[in-house]
């Protein structure tokens, strides 16, 4: 599709056919992925889908895929491109929307720019941003130097020197964050299983763009300075006609257990699920992908 601002934004539909459709939902994919990991629709039993009438759609975010950079990408924009993706389609006034890591980190972006347009949020091991405001200095610090050294650099570099970022995670002198390098030692045994079994590698065409505009600017807009703080948000379904979900394994390598229990604490509004033996991998559990989908659709 063509975006009102010039830019293509390229799409993936699944499940039943929407206008059979009785929940329609968008799902923002992860960091280094493209539409086509949408694991939430690969995921999602064929009996789920054609019971409830699920039509889900995937997006390659701007520069991922065969989708256009966006020179001047912000927060703001993440959201809309989402808001315009479910316009041009026709979903309705409401939708759903399920974001994973990175993805569920920009999902926060939903429930500040478009709150309107949500019938249902699912946040899936969303990435933290150790900057936000709301969090107590001690306890961001804290689970920031948890971090394995290499990622703990590209996190500050892509924080205090964005426009080092692209050097930074390119240069042979020090390691580059893991996640980009496919390491995976630090991983627990139950994502380690997962990551054992998956068998589609989307990577290519992800960065077919380059590094630059995908995986770089990804790390550079979730780690950078954020122009609003997700622990100030208010409700978007005062009257409980909608709800919004974060789910986390206790034993994420990636994401501070720590930081995401304080959201849930300081936002009492979110229905918060700590999974304890999973890692940051348990969406790809079997049959859990069923379950998140019925806890945000209230079924």
């Amino acid at each position: 599709m063509k975006l009102r601002d010039g830019r293509h934004l390229a799409y993936k539909e699944h499940g039943v056919p929407k206008d059979m459709a009785n929940y329609k939902i968008v799902y923002i994919h992860a960091f280094d992925s493209c539409r086509h990991d949408a694991l939430v629709a690969d995921h999602a039993s064929s009996e789920l889908v054609a019971e409830l009438g699920l039509y889900i759609v995937s997006f390659d975010r701007a520069g991922y895929g065969e989708s256009d950079p966006h020179p001047k990408k912000t927060l703001k924009s993440i959201a809309l491109d989402v808001e315009e993706l479910a316009d041009h389609l026709g979903l309705g006034p409401k939708f759903y929307v399920i974001g994973c890591s990175m993805g569920g980190e920009f999902t926060w972006t939903c429930l500040k720019y478009i709150p309107h347009r949500l019938a249902g949020v699912a946040l899936l091991a969303p990435v933290i941003n150790y900057w936000w405001p709301g969090f107590p200095a001690n306890l961001s610090k804290e689970a920031f130097y948890q971090q394995l050294p290499a990622d703990l650099w590209a996190s500050r570099v892509a924080h205090y020197a964005p426009w080092l970022t692209y050097w930074w995670n390119t240069q042979t002198w020090f390691p580059g964050p893991n996640v980009i390098a496919g390491v995976f030692d630090h991983f627990p045994p139950k994502d380690l299983e997962i990551i054992s079994k998956l068998t589609e590698n989307n990577v290519e065409h992800a960065r077919q763009q380059g590094e630059y505009e995908s995986i770089h600017q990804d790390l550079n807009i979730g780690f950078g300075t954020w122009e609003f703080d997700p622990l100030e948000l208010k409700n978007p379904f005062p009257n409980n006609e909608g709800s919004v979900h974060l789910w986390h394994g206790a034993k994420d390598p990636l994401v501070p257990l720590q930081l995401q229990r304080y959201i849930a604490r300081q936002l009492s509004w979110i229905h918060y699920h700590e999974l304890p033996d999973m890692g940051h991998m348990f969406p790809y559990d079997d049959g859990l992908v069923d379950t998140i989908i019925k806890r945000m659709l209230g079924r």
